[in-house]
Parts: C-alpha cells; structure tokens; sequence
C-alpha cells in the first residue's frame, strides 16, 4: 500500500498533479482546492495518499492534511459514493464544511457538490454521522492548557492531530510564551520543514 508520497511538483491538471519520485512520475488524483496549495511547478511537495483499484488499474489519490485523507476513506465507505464522488465532494465543500454540514444534518448543503442528489446526501449523513461523532473524539488533543490551545490552532489549520502535538512537543518548555507565539513557533517548524 502507498500511503505517502513526496517528490518534484512536475504537471498539474484540473483535479491532478504528476510528482516525479526519483526517475519515476506518478499521477496523484487530488481534491481540486488542494492544487493551489502545493506551490509551483518544480516545488518539493508531500501528500497523504492512498492506493485504489479501479477498472483493474492501480489509481492514487492524493491529500495535503491526513484529516483529508481520513473524510476520503468515511465517504468511500457510504454505498454508492466511490472515489470520485468523495474527491467531487471534497474539491466543492472542503473538510470543515463537510464535517459542519454532516453533523448539521445539512442535505442542502452536501447536494451543492457536483455530482451528489438529495437522496445520496442523505445516505452520506445518515451513514456517518455517528462515525463523524466517534472520529472528532479521537481528534481531540490529549495536551491540556497551553499545549491544547496550540494543538487545536494547527489542526484548524489543516495539520493532523499527531503533527501538530510533534510540533508542541518540540517547543521549548523553559520560556514563558504566550499562546500566540507557541503557535507561530509551531508554524515556523512547519515552515522549516520539522
């Protein structure tokens, strides 16, 4: 199984990117709001991936967070919603509108993506709602005070629970910060490349 990926940005397509791996160029399907945040063409990128048979060929799809990755594997779950269809819906709606419009029990809202009636919509928050439930539980920071502030900034930001408690974890413990300027030094590791 294929799970991450990270190489040279090399084409882009409306819902694509090709990253070449070494010697090797590999067509990432990916949801659509996420082209624009992988930088320019020849820029360094990194994806959460996973590896689907379609038609009896390997087909990779591709997000930036592993919340991405982990809303694409919920909607593939819900009977008659295949990988298009999710990556439709998160390319339309993104993450939080997605998580908003489920626990909502917003049908409207999830019927506006291409692709997705009234009927489906409401299989998707019949179907997941209670795993919705369950998996915002698990997404809970385990840090409390500070620590937990700093932790739920980043992953609003779009880093996975686990990368963002690595990020607190590394902040220097001695220094009296404030909540601010734990998140921006979290950030700047980020930026820094961990």
């Amino acid at each position: 199984m294929i799970v991450g990926v990270r190489g040279i940005l090399a084409a882009v397509g409306p819902d694509w990117v090709h990253i070449q791996v070494g010697g090797v160029s590999l067509q990432v399907f990916v949801p659509s709001t996420a082209i624009g945040e992988l930088g320019s063409i020849g820029d360094a990128v990194s994806l959460h991936t996973q590896l689907r048979m379609q038609n009896e060929q390997p087909v990779l799809y591709g997000f930036n967070t592993q919340n991405s990755l982990e809303l694409f594997g919920m909607l593939n779950s819900v009977s008659g919603i295949g990988p298009r269809l999710s990556l439709a819906l998160l390319s339309s709606l993104g993450v939080a509108r997605i998580y908003e419009a489920i626990s909502a029990e917003d049908v409207a809202a999830l019927s506006d993506a291409p692709g997705v009636g009234r009927r489906t919509a409401g299989r998707i928050v019949l179907e997941l709602k209670g795993k919705l439930a369950d998996h915002q539980l698990e997404s809970v920071p385990s840090q409390s005070g500070d620590d937990g502030d700093v932790v739920a900034a980043l992953t609003a930001l779009g880093y996975s629970p686990s990368e963002a408690r690595q990020a607190v974890n590394n902040l220097d413990r001695s220094s009296e910060l404030t909540v601010d300027e734990r998140i921006r030094l979290a950030l700047q590791q980020f930026g820094a490349g961990g």
